[in-house]
């Protein structure tokens, strides 16, 4: 949060919206919560999310299998996105990524399996993300290097297990996103903006936020101090921000995303979106939580899930 508010205060192109405005969107967040558009539940719900008949420990590593694996989903051309075919439906963005993984799986690769993610070759990496469309996944090399990297670290540091990767942190959000950054590069997603090196952290809380979905709260998904994930700065959320007024663009950063939408890893509009973002959301959840302490009938864990609901089951992957 540090990161975000340093950025958002000395932002030149991207505006967090005042006070009133972010307490309108929390009111209507809160609504939505109150209707029962918000739940844990709804997670492993999905057809291509691990259902509750899948033990805790598989569970997990397809977890962090997947959101070791979840970044560069976007595409070139809208209307020729990277697609995989699986069981008949055809996905893309982040569905795809899951897709991948669990296709894998039935084609006996299981890539959340430490041994096997150790000794992933390029081309098997290029196999599983092999696609229906004519547009192939992109970043396929990192890909393949960030899962050796994975099965390297869990082997050597936490025996091969998720799970006790999970125990280390001893219930706390904070302390499991300290742990996975410490021992794995590809999440640290740190960036330099005015000679500050600030941390954004995507995936690692996606990461977290996953798990603490899958198991609603208990067991692997319990952490006492879950509050403090931030929104995660990809590249979906902002655009919904932007849509219910909760950001604002400068005319000359319309202008550039029209002409060109793709900004290149630590540019400064990038950054400064990104943080941006993180400190809107953050805004709004305080908001959300005064008014529930003003008697708005939604428990605090109720207004953070609401938070969290809001940001997951779009296509990640930014």
């Amino acid at each position: 949060l540090e990161s975000a508010q340093f950025i958002a205060e000395r932002s030149e192109d991207v505006a967090v919206a005042d006070a009133q405005k972010i307490r309108a969107i929390a009111q209507e967040l809160l609504e939505k919560k109150r209707a029962g558009g918000f739940s844990l539940a709804r997670w492993r719900q999905h057809p291509l999310h691990p259902g509750p008949e899948v033990a805790q420990d598989a569970a997990a590593r397809w977890i962090f299998t997947i959101d070791t694996l979840n970044f560069a989903f976007w595409h070139y051309d809208d209307t020729k996105p990277f697609q995989v075919l699986y069981k008949g439906d055809t996905f893309s963005g982040y569905w795809a990524l899951c897709a991948c993984v669990n296709r894998a799986i039935d084609d006996g690769v299981d890539i959340t399996n430490p041994l096997v993610l150790r000794d992933i070759s390029d081309e098997q990496v290029a196999h599983i993300f092999r696609s229906a469309s004519e547009t192939d996944a992109l970043l396929l090399p990192e890909r393949a290097q960030v899962l050796r990297e994975a099965g390297t670290v869990l082997l050597e540091h936490f025996n091969g297990s998720v799970l006790e990767l999970i125990s280390r942190a001893n219930q706390s959000a904070v302390s499991l996103v300290d742990l996975v950054t410490q021992h794995f590069s590809s999440y640290r997603d740190e960036r330099v903006f005015e000679g500050k090196t600030v941390k954004l952290y995507k995936r690692v809380q996606i990461l977290v936020a996953d798990l603490w979905a899958c198991f609603e709260g208990r067991g692997p998904g319990q952490f006492h101090d879950i509050e403090q994930i931030t929104m995660f700065a990809d590249y979906r959320v902002p655009q919904a921000l932007v849509f219910v007024g909760a950001l604002s663009y400068s005319a000359a950063l319309m202008e550039r995303l029209q002409s060109d939408p793709f900004l290149a890893p630590a540019h400064r509009l990038e950054l400064e979106i990104r943080g941006c973002s993180i400190w809107a959301v953050e805004l709004i959840k305080r908001e959300m939580l005064l008014l529930v302490a003003e008697g708005g009938g939604v428990s605090d864990k109720s207004a953070q899930e609401a938070g969290t609901e809001e940001e997951e089951g779009g296509e990640g992957g930014g």
